[in-house]
Formats: C-alpha cells, sequence, structure tokens
C-alpha cells in the first residue's frame, strides 16, 4: 500500500473519499442513559465538533458546537422546550439548525428578520437498542438497522464507551482477524496471569465469506473439526465499522483521524428460570484505556488487550511498511471493498448493507452461531454442563471479561437478573 492509499482509509473528514462513504452511515456515539441526567454533551465525530443536548420535550439535537453569533461553545447553553440557547447572548436553535430567537436583536429590530436567514450545521439524532444514532450524510437518510439482537428479549443489556487514541481502521481490521484471538487473547492471556509453558489450540484452518451485511470469518482449531458452529457460521465483520461476534457488536467510530470511539453493546440472556426478564434502562459507562498508577495501556479484559495492538501501531498506522500474510486474506477482501464502495458513491449509488425498506428493517439477521441460545434460553442446569468451547453464547458469566472498569451498581444488576 502506497501513501495516499493508506489516506484513503484512514481519512474520515467531510470531503475525503471514506468521510463522505462513512456518512452514508448510522454511527452510534452515545447511550441514551447518559443523557438521563445532562442537558447537553459536547461531541466530536469524524473531525467535527458538536453538540448532543436534550430539550424540555425530550427531543434530541446534534448541531454545530460554535453558535453562530460569536462562536461560543453551545455545549455550555441551556435547553428549552425545544432547542438550544446559546449562553452568551441568548440565541436559541433548534435540531433543524435553524435560529429560533435573537431576544436583542429581536427587541432593538422587531423587523429584521435576521434570525430567519442564520442557521447552523446540524445533523439528526435517533435513539434505538439504548444508542443515540448520528447520521451525517447526504438525503434520503437509510433507517437505523434493527439488528436482529437488538429484537431480543430476556436479555441483561450494557453498552460500554472506550476513546481510543488511534485512527478507526486500525480497529476495523481487527473485526476480519480470526488469528490474532489465538495469541492476543489466549496465549498472551495466559502469560499475563503468569501461565508459562502453556499454549492454545492453534488456528488450522481460516476461510472469509462476504455476505449482505458484512464479510464472515469462520476458522478451525486445533481439537475442533467443520462441525464447528465456528466455521459453518462463524462471526462478522459488520459492514462498515462493526465487529458482530453473535452477542455483542464492537462500534469503531471516527472521533477524527488520530482518535476514535469504541462502541460496545452488549446482550447477556437470561435463564430460562429468571424469564420474564424486562429490563427498565440500558446502562451505559465509560471504560478506561490506560492505567493512571503506570501510565500503560490497562491489559486485563480482551477488548482492552485489542486496545493495545491498536494503538501500538501509531495514532495512525504506516501501512506502506507492513508485510501481509495468509492470514490477511480478510483484511485484503474489506480493503478492496472499501474502494469498490467508494466508486459506488461516487457514481450517485448506495454503499453495502445500507438499509431503506422498512419491511426488511423489522428485524435484520445476522449469522449467529448461538441463536437458539440467545433466542430461547439455556436452564440454569444446562448451563453448568458447558464447556468453555461450547458456551458461544456466554451463559453463565460471573464477570464482565470485555472491558475495565464495570461500576458496581451495572455489575449488581447484571448479577440480579441472571439470579446469582
Amino acid at each position: 500500500m502506497n501513501e495516499n492509499e493508506n489516506r484513503i482509509f484512514t481519512q474520515t473528514s467531510a470531503g475525503t473519499p471514506m468521510g463522505d462513504l462513512m456518512r452514508r452511515y448510522w454511527q452510534p456515539f452515545a447511550g441514551v442513559t447518559q443523557m438521563d441526567n445532562l442537558e447537553t454533551k459536547a461531541v466530536r465525530l469524524m473531525g467535527e465538533d458538536l453538540v448532543l443536548y436534550k430539550d424540555l420535550s425530550g427531543n434530541y439535537g446534534l448541531i454545530d458546537r460554535q453558535c453562530a453569533h460569536r462562536r461560543a461553545d453551545l455545549s455550555y447553553g441551556f435547553v428549552e422546550k425545544e432547542g438550544l440557547r446559546c449562553n452568551y447572548h441568548g440565541w436559541l436553535f433548534g435540531a433543524d439548525g435553524h435560529c429560533i430567537e435573537q431576544p436583542f436583536e429581536e427587541t432593538a429590530n422587531p423587523a429584521s428578520g435576521q434570525k430567519d436567514r442564520i442557521r447552523i450545521k446540524n445533523y439528526r439524532v435517533q435513539a434505538h437498542a439504548g444508542l443515540l444514532w448520528a447520521y451525517m450524510g447526504p438525503e434520503p437518510a437509510p433507517l437505523v438497522p434493527n439488528w436482529e439482537p437488538f429484537t431480543w428479549k430476556n436479555g441483561f443489556v450494557q453498552i460500554v464507551i472506550s476513546e481510543v487514541p488511534c485512527n478507526w481502521f486500525q480497529g476495523q481490521e481487527n473485526s476480519i482477524d480470526p488469528v490474532h484471538f489465538e495469541w492476543m487473547h489466549d496465549n498472551w492471556g495466559m502469560r499475563l496471569k503468569g501461565k508459562v509453558g502453556e499454549t492454545a489450540p492453534k488456528h488450522k484452518k481460516i476461510d472469509f465469506e462476504e455476505s449482505d451485511y458484512g464479510i464472515q470469518y469462520k476458522r478451525v482449531r486445533e481439537g475442533g473439526d467443520e462441525s464447528h458452529p465456528l466455521w459453518i457460521v462463524g462471526r462478522v465483520c459488520l459492514w462498515p465499522n462493526a465487529l458482530f461476534t453473535g452477542n455483542h457488536f464492537e462500534f469503531r467510530v471516527p472521533i477524527d483521524d488520530d482518535k476514535m470511539l469504541s462502541v460496545g453493546w452488549f446482550f447477556s440472556r437470561v435463564p430460562k428460570e429468571r424469564e420474564p426478564y424486562d429490563q427498565k434502562s440500558i446502562p451505559c459507562w465509560t471504560s478506561p484505556v490506560r492505567d493512571e498508577k503506570t501510565g500503560r495501556w490497562i491489559t486485563s479484559h480482551i477488548m482492552n488487550q485489542d486496545f493495545v495492538a491498536w494503538v501500538g501501531q501509531g495514532q495512525v498506522a504506516d501501512r506502506t511498511k507492513e508485510h501481509l500474510g495468509v492470514s490477511d486474506r480478510g483484511i485484503v477482501m474489506m480493503r478492496r471493498r472499501f474502494l469498490s464502495d467508494i466508486e459506488v458513491i461516487a457514481k450517485g449509488g448506495d454503499p453495502k448493507a445500507i438499509i431503506r425498506d422498512p419491511k426488511v428493517n423489522e428485524c435484520v439477521r445476522l449469522p449467529i452461531a448461538a441463536r437458539e441460545e440467545l433466542v430461547e434460553g439455556l436452564s440454569i442446569e444446562k448451563i453448568k454442563t458447558l464447556k468453555p468451547g461450547e458456551n458461544l453464547s456466554g451463559a453463565g458469566r460471573r464477570e464482565f471479561p470485555f472491558l475495565v472498569g464495570q461500576p458496581e451498581e451495572v455489575k449488581l444488576a447484571y448479577l440480579d437478573a441472571m439470579g446469582y
């Protein structure tokens, strides 16, 4: 890859090829419950400084962070029944970006009509599955994908957000890299626990297959064969910027070219004895990436280990110096598909995985290796008999293995939901 090609994949500002492509998709960037006690939240997405707000009518807005008057920071503004008011001179802006009020200007010159000519940047925002999603692209906007797990019942859901100081594409390439699990999470994970001399089962065979909503990766490891669900079904590099494993999503959302948001959505099915379970509110919490005491990257949890690999490549990886191997076939497929999609939108078409049909969006099915366990559930006795290689649904977990820093109240709510 040359420098220009690397820039194509990594730059997401407006007007860049990848920036224009990524703006065709709804991007999750916050949790609904984050706004329970907030009126405003400063947001940076794909190089743009914005402010999210929830007005007194309960409606969300996502607008330019700077006021059109004298560029004051609207994240310090205050909400009204409709819109967000600047705390500097009281100008009020609606979710569509239009200026609704200019208190003194309208008093001094009621006939000027100046406010009617002023509009600031604004983007659509929609709540779905406990997440807040932004659409920053051209109209008509597609539908927010209603992925199958978003329709599931009898589960405990939590949303976890981390700010990772590297380019989003490093995170997304991890979504199509099955072999790293053997080394980063299994072998290195055992070393981190002081287990010297033990090794994880090796990968014997991997394959990649493009599907409607992404690229599936499949694998066979020592001790397994092609009858295993991870070969028959596998997991999904979900288009354009997520990993889907069957019971959780990991979205890699560009903050700018040097930073990304890791937005995780995690579903844990309650035992059948706990049905019906109705979760009233989906908690959203922030996970740190660096140890405050040592300054080192945190390595104790699965996704934190991934972050170590991503940031280790630099803020923006220099792919002109890489040497790809056979295990990287999926990465090559993904890069080629992105280049193809960039050409498609340049010609006015829709890129891969855009959903516009409401019927299709009632429930968008994805490849799920443990669908029956996640949908139908398992009894407590059955959960006790599951072996690690069989437990693809994550049933029976008492600890959250993915990210560090789970708040005690979330842990207790999860344990209560599971009946522990």
